[in-house]
């Protein structure tokens, strides 16, 4: 590995592999994934990005994210993201993204708390049709370089200037790689959740790096829960049915099949009708009946989720499916400017990892995708207009390699430090809207 770059992007899901393709082709670029390339959840996700159909539509769209968002979301972030959606639409379809059309024209669904129909989909992979078109143009690209199970330990840095990054490979060997910019881009946190759509690998690094070297972190409590996830007796992650499926109709039932919520309402609210029905007749998951929407539409809309249920021992063209309420997003991350800046210099974070008030308090569906993309494109110009960055004149001094010999602790303690973290904001709060 080389020990030199202009700058290294920590994540290969949607945000950083955007970043990397928004910079200049004169930089050179260190693309590293805690896991495989294509281990991030930016490929799980199903739903679709929104866009703004015309501006007709606007003030909809950014009161239904203000609504979702519990009004908590910084207002300056919510406009930035929805003026800019018609364009990242266009840069996907460049990179050759293909979403869902009829008669040479975009398809739009819709999903909770939205009022019109603005979202596009490819099937029931959108993330995964986005993610991979981002990954084969920036392996393409000679001047971006990427590397799979390459874990981020620690921060080269000192008097708030970020310097570097340290990473371990799959043998636990450390090496320190220098560089003007670092861009955080390593997802959420799921990781530290038992149920959660998130891969297990994903548990917040930064925010526990973020913490050791003082760094802002913003409502770290802001946990979404998805209300609708397969239920299962095995471990390991919970496999989401998108909210698509309400939105084209699906329905809640109780164990005596009794409807009993507003399917469509902001996914927080949806979650909590969920848990209070389970805790009032004892049960462990309640039912999704499919049967509202019709049969072709099941089968071509959501392939993933039938062929899923179907594997579970569910037909949804005929079964109700048994779903559960798990850990699914983060709101909360480390704090940023609208141009993705951290209050560290020379370190951006973009996607889950941070937080720059799109969401607020609850996240509107599918805008995780499009915020990913939007903030990650402002890094990048970011980072291309500037050229005033710091070198370290003795980067090998500043960090001890000696130090990251016993890479699972290291690795348990930054996740009991976000575990930590998320109480103490959960239980501050809690304090605070008591009185």
């Amino acid at each position: 590995m080389e020990k030199k770059y202009d700058v290294v992007i920590v994540g290969t899901g949607v945000a950083g592999l955007f970043c990397a393709l928004s910079l200049p082709q004169d930089k050179k670029i260190l693309c590293i994934s805690k896991d495989a390339l294509d281990g991030c959840d930016s490929f799980l996700a199903q739903g679709g990005i929104c866009m703004l159909r015309d501006e007709a539509d606007y003030e909809a769209y950014f009161e239904d994210t203000m609504r979702a968002g519990h009004y908590e979301n910084r207002r300056e972030s919510v406009e930035i993201m929805i003026k800019s959606s018609q364009s990242i639409i266009n840069d996907l379809v460049n990179y050759g993204v293909e979403f869902d059309k009829k008669d040479g024209e975009f398809l739009f669904t819709k999903e909770g708390a939205h009022s019109n129909n603005r979202i596009l989909f490819h099937a029931d992979i959108t993330g995964r049709e986005i993610t991979s078109k981002l990954l084969a143009r920036v392996q393409e690209r000679d001047n971006i370089t990427l590397m799979a199970h390459t874990t981020m330990v620690d921060w080269v840095c000192h008097e708030n200037v970020c310097y570097g990054i340290v990473v371990a490979d799959m043998d636990g060997k450390t090496t320190a790689v220098e560089a003007d910019v670092t861009v955080l881009a390593c997802g959420g946190l799921g990781g530290v959740y038992p149920h959660s759509t998130n891969f297990r690998h994903i548990s917040g690094d930064a925010l526990a790096l973020a913490m050791y070297h003082n760094v802002k972190l913003e409502n770290c409590d802001y946990v979404q829960i998805h209300p609708t996830t397969l239920f299962t007796k095995q471990g390991g992650r919970s496999f989401l049915i998108s909210e698509s499926v309400r939105g084209e109709g699906a329905v809640l039932r109780d164990k005596n099949g009794e409807r009993f919520t507003d399917e469509l309402q902001p996914r927080d609210v949806v979650s909590h009708a969920i848990f209070d029905k389970m805790k009032e007749q004892g049960t462990e998951h309640v039912w999704l009946d499919f049967s509202p929407i019709p049969k072709d539409e099941i089968l071509n809309h959501f392939p993933n989720i039938y062929n899923k249920c179907k594997e579970a021992g569910y037909n949804p063209l005929t079964d109700w499916v048994p779903v559960v309420p798990a850990q699914h997003y983060f709101m909360g991350g480390i704090y940023v400017d609208k141009d993705s800046k951290t209050t560290m210099e020379q370190l951006y974070a973009v996607g889950e990892t941070s937080c720059n008030g799109v969401h607020g308090r609850n996240r509107l569906a599918s805008n995780s995708l499009l915020e990913s993309l939007v903030f990650a494109k402002r890094a990048a110009l970011d980072i291309a207009a500037r050229n005033d960055y710091k070198s370290a004149e003795d980067f090998d001094n500043l960090v001890n390699m000696d130090g990251y010999e016993d890479l699972p602790s290291i690795m348990e303690n930054y996740h009991a430090m976000v575990v930590g973290e998320i109480k103490k904001e959960a239980d501050m709060r809690a304090e605070k809207e008591a009185i």
